[in-house]
């Protein structure tokens, strides 16, 4: 892992030099003096190949400074020791996609006209095989909420993750799977060419500000179709991704299966994402509750067939839900089962006695197999912080 500034482990002590890549006798000196994080202003790379551009230099592909509120490329990161340390396999995909639509996104908010399309589609690409491969690893990374920073793009990325894996639990052919990954990828562009004092508001919008802000799924459909030269199945997804299945959505008020599959799909996935994410006005929901939000939908804003087969994905109790059993003993949920989704598999991290296991080394446990064990309550966010309190 390389960085475009220095990183430091306080203020005004360098850590390692910009440019410099982090090696693992680096970070054994961080375990040797107990250091657990250090802070950066860089941008992360993550392989010899990638090239860093230095935020200062010139023709650099970075918005400008008031673009910062939504874009937070350059604020300030901080890293865990053990993030870092897991920089390999899925993980190090996650970052390296979320770095690569940053920079895209970045581009389309400086008025950028990207004329070739071939790097997004490859994005897609990648992203749409590692979720095929590593399905569990990706929905952790979504709920862990790890990952700082780039807000913009994470949601993107894991707006793109979420769909394809709906795509694939209903066996959509593989080049339209694709273009609901590239659309889910850009659905949101659109924001970028809306005035900052609307998107930026903390208060309530004005009817003209409201008004504004509905033009965004248009906005997005031009950047798609126009700038990037993607053919409508892509734009369509983009363009229809806030109508809602009762027709009170936006921009047309389409309902039901007049609605894009695509956009219905993504509408899905960035309901979700939202709920689980971090928000500046607001701590993120536990994936238990988002989960019971979107159930208790009856069928106003989603298509309840496609959230059916979210809920088979995800389970009712989503992989990194903290749960109490019938023993009394908390445990983590770590897979899911479409086909008995009460009955996760689960990592036991107090045990009935209420005895915490060191460094998370308690046993696992199939719930599938274990008849005489059975999930009584998904915990709080509240539950959870007193727990570790």
């Amino acid at each position: 892992m390389v960085f475009s500034k220095p990183v430091y482990i306080e203020e005004g002590k360098i850590f390692i030099p910009a440019k410099v890549p982090i090696k693992q006798k680096d970070l054994d000196i961080l375990q040797t003096r107990g250091i657990a994080n250090v802070q950066t202003e860089g941008i992360p790379s993550f392989s010899d190949a990638d090239e860093i551009q230095d935020d200062d230099a010139p023709n650099s592909d970075k918005a400008p400074d008031n673009d910062s509120d939504t874009l937070p490329g350059k604020s300030n990161v901080t890293l865990s020791l053990s993030e870092v340390q897991e920089n390999k396999g899925a993980y190090r995909t996650y970052m390296q996609l979320i770095e690569k639509i940053n920079i895209l996104l970045l581009r389309i908010a400086s008025n950028d006209i990207i004329t070739d399309n071939h790097s997004i589609s490859m994005i897609s690409a990648q992203l749409l095989q590692a979720v095929r491969n590593q399905r569990r690893q990706f929905i952790g990374y979504i709920l862990g909420g790890e990952v700082k920073g780039n807000e913009m793009a994470k949601s993107s990325v894991n707006t793109a993750i979420l769909s394809a894996l709906i795509a694939q639990e209903l066996k959509l052919p593989h080049h339209k799977t694709l273009n609901i990954v590239i659309g889910a990828l850009l659905h949101d562009s659109g924001m970028l060419r809306l005035p900052k004092e609307i998107t930026n508001k903390r208060g309530e919008l004005s009817e003209t500000e409201r008004r504004r802000m509905h033009s965004h799924p248009l906005l997005a459909h031009g950047i798609v179709t126009k700038e990037l030269n993607y053919h409508n199945e892509v734009g369509n997804v983009v363009l229809h991704h806030h109508e809602r299945w009762d027709g009170k959505g936006y921009p047309f008020g389409f309902s039901g299966e007049r609605i894009d599959k695509g956009a219905r799909i993504v509408s899905i996935a960035d309901a979700f994402e939202a709920m689980v994410s971090h928000k500046s006005y607001r701590n993120p929901i536990v994936g238990y509750q988002a989960i019971k939000n979107l159930l208790a939908d009856n069928s106003s804003r989603f298509d309840p067939n496609l959230l059916k087969a979210f809920v088979r994905i995800i389970g009712i109790y989503p992989i990194g839900s903290i749960v109490s059993l019938n023993n009394n003993s908390i445990g983590r949920v770590t897979d899911t089962r479409p086909e008995a989704p009460l009955r996760p598999k689960i990592q036991i991290l107090i045990d009935e006695d209420r005895k915490a296991f060191a460094n998370e080394q308690g046993p696992f446990i199939d719930l599938l197999q274990r008849k005489t064990l059975y999930i009584t309550k998904a915990l709080t966010a509240k539950e959870i912080a007193e727990l570790n309190a």
